[in-house]
């Protein structure tokens, strides 16, 4: 039996394979109200056809203005549940576990007015403001803002939820002394920010709920922090509540002397130094859309999980299509049997 093909189980969260569909902003709102729509319920559910053991769904805010764009999903009201509900229920029909990646883009937020970081540094390119600096009143508030969307989540059915503190977004902001220049308790302990919204959103979920956390486990900016920091993040992470780590790494800003690699599995060794160093489950990913790759993964114990990005995009169907390669009896859809042995 191949690996890649044996459950998971974390809690009351157990997958029936090892692969994940990576959250990825489909920038498909049609109102600019955050709902999501006939497009994101195809999206997912065509992927819990074609065999992922867990759907991660796109970053998806907790304030308007915390949108990467305003055709971002958003989870900052009531009226929002009944349409995520829809979609998990639909995933659930065909034996695939859903979450929902909570987060805020922070001084990332391109169609904000005014957006708002740590403090007033703004990112580098051609479509991003000058952040304002939000004050200690606001980071509190931001914190239950987070609990609020995770409560919203659970609500909607979810089997587990997110945490985005990767690629350069809020939460990243606060623990990189690249971005966070503050002068107050988020600033001199650059972990606060995400120990509180772990906290605060764990609160929210059943103790029986996973929840998962997504880091950048180097920036690539010169001068940006590297592994040792990022196990010390997750080391403060796990003591709050942080189930398992989605290890990803940049996007902070334009990478300089260190540069991010360009090849399948380039992030694993992130994703195992965690892993090792904490012993917890991780979530490895990165151009890891071949079946071999993803096998020798779990197999050599790198990491826990596998998660598949832009190769879902490709082929929603590369669990079943993986499970060929590797010999392995898909579980496909009756009504795709006859095609898919």
């Amino acid at each position: 039996m191949a690996r890649l093909f044996t459950p998971f189980s974390l809690k009351d969260l157990t997958l029936k394979n090892r692969i994940v569909m990576a959250p990825m902003c489909q920038y498909s709102v049609t109102a600019k109200d955050g709902v999501p729509n006939e497009w994101h319920y195809v999206h997912y559910t065509s992927r819990a056809i074609g065999g992922v053991g867990l759907i991660i769904m796109e970053m998806t805010d907790v304030e308007p203005d915390g949108r990467i764009t305003d055709y971002d999903l958003g989870l900052w009201s009531d009226d929002h549940i009944p349409a995520f509900q829809r979609i998990i229920d639909s995933v659930h029909q065909y034996d695939a576990k859903i979450g929902i990646q909570i987060a805020h883009a922070g001084r990332k937020a391109e169609d904000a007015p005014e957006p708002v970081a740590p403090s007033a540094i703004r990112f580098e390119g051609d479509n991003y403001k000058t952040p304002r600096e939000l004050t200690t009143d606001e980071v509190k508030r931001m914190v239950e803002k987070f609990a609020a969307a995770a409560r919203r989540a659970v609500k909607a059915g979810v089997d587990t939820i997110e945490i985005h503190g990767a690629h350069g977004y809020l939460v990243h902001q606060f623990q990189s002394s690249l971005t966070n220049h503050r002068k107050d308790e988020y600033g001199a302990d650059l972990t606060r920010f995400g120990v509180e919204v772990i906290e605060a959103m764990k609160a929210e979920m059943p103790s029986s709920m996973p929840l998962l956390f997504r880091l950048s486990a180097v920036e690539y900016v010169d001068g940006g922090y590297d592994i040792d920091h990022a196990i010390e993040l997750c080391r403060a992470y796990h003591r709050a509540g942080v189930d398992m780590f989605h290890v990803s790494s940049g996007g902070e800003g334009p990478a300089g002397k260190r540069r991010p690699g360009n090849y399948p599995g380039y992030q694993v060794p992130f994703a195992r130094a965690i892993k090792e160093q904490l012993g917890v489950p991780v979530i490895a990913v990165g151009m890891l859309d071949n079946a071999a790759l993803a096998e020798s993964v779990i197999a050599n114990e790198d990491a826990d999980l596998v998660a598949i990005a832009r190769g879902l995009l490709n082929d929603p169907y590369f669990p079943l299509h993986a499970a060929q390669q590797l010999r392995v009896k898909p579980l496909a859809p009756k009504q795709y049997e006859m095609a898919i042995r």
